[in-house]
């Protein structure tokens, strides 16, 4: 018998190609994602390790327990005495800390580089980072760039850059170097400049240390230092041996690696699982096909053991060397992913390409395993076959044909109403997480709904569409009662296809639904044209402020600035009964009649500030941090966005936080207003109950969430610095809108948060008509002097968020695309064991008069049903459970079936048909007819 099968396996050798073909692609697949995962983790490893292992010890400070979780405080940095003391302990034989603040880099245009300003440090000796190109800085004119800020930047070693001192001035350096601080969290989120060790106060105000870095002296390990230099700093500080600090860090990027590997191996599944419906379908044709020669077998003495593993040793033989080539190309896709993918994600080019035994035994064993696994059920259904077989006349596949039974048909019937009952359950509970959960279990009932009744859905569908193909031509004619007369095997080719489809189609309703809803919601509830909002600052100010307001003041005044620590009046008036700088006062009542475009809100409380005389000089950037720790909008900025024609709206919003109010589950509410707008009119949102038109001083808007069982008409108090504030809910808003907490007007705004009068965002909308290109010289004209400004049009919001959704749709369709592959795979071999099968009649055809070209034309119009069948229950299920994910996770989702994708996936679909025939077709159309006819 072993003997018997090899010898079957060098002979119709022609026969497992495309089964090969499908557990290459996907063993490929499985070993390119781990040689992939394994070389970024690698890098990750050598990049930290390599930094972290260059000195011995490395002391960070901690942060004392705070007394409230809620505030959790921030380490104090080290000081110069604790630094000269580790340098004179015994162990030690040198030490240096590095100063870590931030500055303003500006961009080729003036602008501030990032959402956020880079870190800024200085770099001693010794210490963990070293230049990777040219040399760190050693004059007050010079610095050094992390190597990622260097390439966003577009910036190279030699060039001149800008940056901002504390007091928002214009200060020019030369590149230096470039360092690589690999995937350290404190230097990637924003980017890094390093400076000499004596310019770094001057341009950030920083003092103390963030880490020092300690070498051994000769005679004592890494350990002692690390124990002598934690013995000295005490609680103070967290100290670990280099070894130890770089093995943490690679943990924890090696953790994004892990749910990449994950993300990548999920794909992997999906593509092997079409590869296994392509292996069973196979090896089901074939033992179909080959039942004289399996009753032969057993004719002449062999039992139903050995025929069954016989079957089993050819998906051995197959799977294993399908496997190995899989594991052969999936090196080869690491090694690509590395080259051209690694880059992106702060991988370099000095690590090889790992190659683990895990990776290679994995992918022959997953590879192997599936075949094994899908050949199965043909298998036992070979030694069912029945010796007098042996004397039929002709070996057709019939008894993959079998009837399909009244239990087959209750059974699929089934299978479809409890997927539409948890369909539903998903959309009368609600969106929540377990939503797209129930959806997916529903998905995997309604395929095997789709496997049962195939058959059925196949004969259906190919008469019905086989009405106008009919008249075609007779090729199509005939090709229609071969896709009817075994509707089973088409069936189970097209599943394969089917899956796949059903996963393209059902993501890019998902993610096209997605963006159209997220449009909606700017369109509907933010119809503004611009948004201004000051460069976030992890110290709570804007670009360094808080920095220029520790720096001494030039009139001998505290560190702290002028009135820092007693502030005039009531918080907003300066020292001469003015607002203080950087603010915008309450409105006055006479502000509320004003026209839009004359002013508006901002220019009456331009009036208050004192923008005029004793404002702050020209370019000064007086932004400073609210309460919630977000940089505000100079009131310079707001004052010359009003004054423009062009605009028609300026919006300032403005946020408050109260704590441990009883409304807010986590402690905190967040309460906001915007002056200059008119809710339900500027500015709106959806309801639960209550309107947002006509709301005004005395009441106030709450989301669902902070509501606490409140109703309209009720009663939420919220507490000031002068007594309790009783505000009427004029309307309840669902979550997760732009109007978000509790919203109240401006006045009763200032009466809750007396010294919050700064803006954190400031919205601007155009005169109707204004030339665009006018309007954003306007608006960038206002912030020209403020170069910590960001500024957003709405318009790029949503193209920068339409773009992400495309970048990630075609990823993924990419990935999926993989599925698709293998199932043409499928079909194709469906085909090509067909036209095996129908030798004699396709022979008998051509005798009969039917030219090549129609016999191509046949058996290309039968692949194409086959894949238009299969892509359409895809596309029909894609759509359907691709709603209901999205339903189940976005509240009112704007269903959007992307036309555009499906047409062009069935035009793929077509396209894929008509390739899987053409070997196919092309083997009958050579075939000699008296030669076939002989045969049989």
């Amino acid at each position: 018998m072993l003997r018997t099968t090899l010898a079957g396996l060098r002979m119709h050798k022609s026969r497992y190609v495309t089964t090969v073909m499908a557990i290459l692609l996907g063993v490929m697949f499985v070993s390119g994602t781990m040689v992939f995962a394994d070389t970024l983790n690698a890098n990750y490893e050598k990049s930290v390790m390599g930094s972290a292992t260059s000195v011995d010890a490395i002391a960070v400070p901690t942060a004392e327990e705070p007394t409230d979780p809620a505030e959790p405080s921030e380490p104090e940095p080290l000081t110069d005495a604790q630094l000269d003391g580790v340098r004179a302990l015994p162990e030690v034989a040198g030490a240096d800390g590095i100063v870590s603040g931030q500055a303003v880099l500006l961009d080729r245009d003036g602008r501030a580089f990032g959402f956020m300003p880079p870190a800024a440090i200085s770099i001693g000796e010794p210490s963990r980072f070293s230049a990777a190109e040219g040399e760190l800085p050693g004059g007050p004119d010079e610095l050094a760039l992390a190597s990622s800020t260097a390439e966003q930047a577009g910036f190279e070693v030699g060039d001149t850059v800008t940056v901002l001192d504390p007091a928002q001035e214009e200060r020019e350096f030369t590149v230096t170097g470039l360092v690589d601080f690999g995937v350290d969290p404190g230097y990637s989120l924003g980017g890094a400049l390093v400076f000499a060790p004596d310019t770094v106060g001057e341009m950030t105000g920083a003092t103390g240390y963030t880490e020092i870095d300690v070498l051994a002296s000769e005679g004592h390990t890494d350990e002692q230092a690390a124990e002598a230099v934690a013995a000295l700093l005490g609680d103070r500080a967290d100290v670990r041996t280099g070894e130890a600090f770089g093995l943490e860090m690679a943990e924890s990027a090696g953790g994004d690696t892990a749910m990449m590997r994950t993300a990548l191996l999920l794909f992997a599944f999906i593509a092997m699982f079409v590869a296994g419906i392509v292996i069973y379908n196979t090896f089901a044709i074939l033992i179909a096909q080959r039942q004289r020669e399996m009753a032969l077998l057993r004719c002449v003495g062999a039992k139903r053991g050995q025929v069954f593993r016989s079957v089993l040793l050819e998906s051995v033989a197959v799977g294993l060397i399908a496997s190995a080539l899989g594991v052969l190309a999936g090196v080869g896709i690491g090694m690509a992913g590395a080259a051209f993918g690694g880059p992106l994600l702060g991988m370099g080019g000095s690590v090889p390409v790992v190659i683990t035994p895990l990776a290679v035994i994995v992918g022959l064993a997953v590879g192997t395993v599936v075949t094994v696994c899908s050949a199965l059920v043909p298998a036992t259904h070979a030694t069912r076959v029945p010796p007098l077989a042996a004397l039929r006349t002709s070996a057709t596949a019939g008894g993959l044909e079998k009837g399909t039974g009244w239990v087959r048909v209750v059974f699929g019937l089934l299978t479809f109403l409890v997927s539409a009952a948890l369909v539903a359950l998903t959309q009368v509970s609600g969106p929540n997480q377990m939503g797209p959960v129930i959806v997916t279990a529903a998905a995997l009932i309604a395929f095997v709904g789709v496997v049962v009744l195939g058959p059925l859905l196949v004969r259906g569908i190919v008469r019905l569409v086989g009405v106008p193909l009919r008249r075609v031509g007779v090729p199509s004619m005939l090709a229609v009662d071969n896709s009817t007369r075994s509707p089973r095997r088409a069936a189970t080719a097209m599943i394969a296809l089917t899956v796949g489809a059903t996963l393209i189609t059902g993501y890019s309703v998902v993610s096209a639904s997605l963006e159209s809803t997220m449009t909606r919601m700017l369109d509907e509830q933010f119809p503004v044209d611009y948004q201004v909002s000051a460069q976030y600052s992890m110290d709570g100010a804007s670009g360094g402020d808080t920095a220029a307001e520790e720096a001494p003041a030039e009139d001998g005044s505290s560190e702290d600035g002028p009135g820092a620590e007693e502030p005039a009046g009531d918080g907003t008036e300066g020292a001469d009964g003015a607002p203080a700088e950087g603010t915008v006062g309450p409105l006055p009542e006479d502000a509320q009649d004003t026209e839009p475009g004359e002013g508006g809100a901002v220019d009456a409380a331009a009036d208050d500030t004192g923008a005029g005389e004793g404002s702050p000089e020209e370019g000064a950037d007086t932004s400073a941090s609210d309460g919630t720790g977000m940089p505000l909008v100079p009131t310079e900025v707001e004052h010359a966005l009003a004054e423009s024609p062009l605009l028609d709206k300026v919006i300032a919003q403005r946020r408050g936080s109260i704590e441990d109010h009883e409304a807010a589950a986590s402690g905190s509410l967040p309460v906001s207003t915007y002056d200059g707008a008119e809710l339900g009119v500027d500015l709106t949102g959806e309801t639960v109950e209550g309107e947002i038109s006509g709301f005004g001083p005395g009441e106030v808007l709450v989301s669902e969430g902070f509501a606490d069982g409140l109703g309209v008409g009720d009663t939420l108090t919220l507490p000031s610095p002068d007594g309790e504030v009783d505000l009427e809910i004029a309307a309840v808003l669902a979550d997760a809108q732009t109007l978000w907490g509790a919203v109240v007007s401006p006045e009763d705004f200032a009466t809750l948060f007396p010294d919050t009068t700064g803006s954190e965002m400031v919205y601007v909308r155009a005169v109707e008509g204004a030339d665009a290109s006018e309007v954003r010289d306007a608006v960038y004209t206002a912030v020209e002097d403020h170069p910590t400004m960001q500024v957003m049009s709405v318009a790029e919001m949503k193209n920068q968020f339409s773009d992400m959704m495309d970048i990630a749709f075609y990823t993924i369709a990419a990935m999926l695309g993989l599925a698709i592959v293998i199932a043409v795979f499928g079909i194709s071999n469906t085909m090509a064991l067909s036209v095996l099968e129908r030798t004699r009649e396709s022979a008998l055809l051509r005798a009969l008069g039917l030219g090549k070209g129609q016999l191509r034309r046949m058996l290309g119009v039968e692949a194409v049903l086959l894949c238009l069948i299969g892509a359409g229950i895809g596309i029909v299920l894609g759509v359907v459970f691709g709603w209901a994910a999205g339903a189940a996770t976005l509240p009112d989702m704007v269903l959007t079936v992307p036309a555009g994708q499906i047409a062009v996936f069935i035009a793929v679909a077509v396209l894929a048909g008509l390739l899987a025939s053409v070997l196919p077709a092309r083997r009958a159309a050579g075939a000699s007819i008296t030669g076939a006819l002989a045969s049989e």
